[in-house]
């Protein structure tokens, strides 16, 4: 059963109004602060630098660090408003963020299968089910030779069973980082100038702040241009959806946790991969092509049947938002 809209009276008051100066200086943080954690990446041998494994969780925290930076320097939000303003206490209504964490989790899934199955009916993935050959070729080559490699199906059903305790635990401390930044900070300070510009927005500027990284291989393996415009891509779409949760929540954690199940998830494809065949991550991932299909259809699901109507308290819009944004209206 849906839940009940709150009437005017239940409502909290509408957040802090956060200026552009504060937002401004939060995209330069965030994105300086990336850039100076992968610094030693540029300087050395690239994501191939043994630190690669520190730096890029580490980058994850720059969102975190430039979100503190703003609110103790420029106090954009007063001290005791400034969980509540980033969505992180209270947990109210409990029931209703609990609900959305757990279907955030299952729903971030269901589209990483289907933008799966998109690149499988276009063409981009050629799939072996039957024998997972894909992954043996993967495992075999990874192996010491001689070593004797557990049947490939259980590394399959092990890393599948990982995929909703990662999202939950490891997968979501890490997301923490960004989630604070991105959704925590950024989507309610942009939203009194309308959800549709918080949520594009912060989706772009979100995957602008990858670029550090993106530009040297990560996720597409074009270090150019390309690559990125690909990763601002499937942030945009991801971004809309992780807005969404942050919006029809009115907190940050189920943002956190599906973002936590994207990351654990994402590499599904290369499960079910056949051996022989070239699978280009553009294509077949769910931040790639095929994402873009399985999520946008998602997001004109939720559009069709009003669920960006039903948001809960965040920053109201300003009046010309008001009028232009029909999420925001009826």
């Amino acid at each position: 059963m849906p839940d009940p809209q709150p009437s005017p009276a239940q409502q909290e008051p509408d957040l802090p109004t956060i200026p552009p100066s504060a937002i401004g200086a939060y995209v330069v943080l965030a994105c300086g602060l990336a850039w100076l954690v992968a610094l030693p990446l540029w300087l050395g041998k690239g994501l191939a630098e043994p630190i690669a494994v520190v730096l890029l969780p580490a980058m994850m925290f720059t969102p975190l660090l430039a979100v503190l930076i703003v609110m103790f320097a420029m106090r954009p939000v007063a001290k005791g408003r400034r969980l509540w303003f980033l969505g992180g206490w209270p947990l109210r209504p409990t029931r209703r963020i609990v609900w959305l964490s757990v279907l955030a989790v299952l729903g971030t899934v269901v589209v990483v299968v289907a933008a799966m199955f998109v690149a499988i009916a276009l063409g981009w993935l050629t799939p072996d089910f039957a024998e997972l050959s894909g992954l043996a070729q993967i495992l075999k080559a990874s192996a010491p030779p001689g070593t004797e490699m557990p049947p490939t199906w259980v590394v399959a059903a092990a890393q599948l069973a990982s995929i909703p305790i990662a999202a939950f635990t490891v997968n979501a401390l890490l997301a923490l980082g960004e989630e604070i930044g991105w959704r925590g900070f950024l989507v309610p300070a942009l939203h009194r100038y309308g959800t549709w510009p918080a949520l594009i927005v912060s989706g772009i500027v979100w995957g602008l702040w990858h670029a550090p990284v993106i530009l040297l291989g990560y996720n597409f393996g074009r270090p150019n241009v390309t690559g990125l415009l690909l990763m601002v891509g499937g942030c945009l779409i991801w971004g809309v959806l992780l807005g969404f949760l942050r919006l029809r929540s009115g907190a940050v954690w189920p943002a956190v946790f599906a973002h936590g199940a994207m990351n654990a998830s994402m590499g599904l494809p290369m499960l079910f991969f056949a051996a022989g065949s070239k699978p280009d991550p553009a294509l077949m991932l769910g931040l790639g092509a095929s994402g873009w299909i399985a999520g946008g259809l998602t997001i004109a699901v939720l559009l069709a049947t009003g669920q960006f109507r039903r948001q809960h308290t965040l920053a109201a819009p300003t009046n010309r938002a008001r009028r232009a944004d029909p999420a925001t209206r009826g």
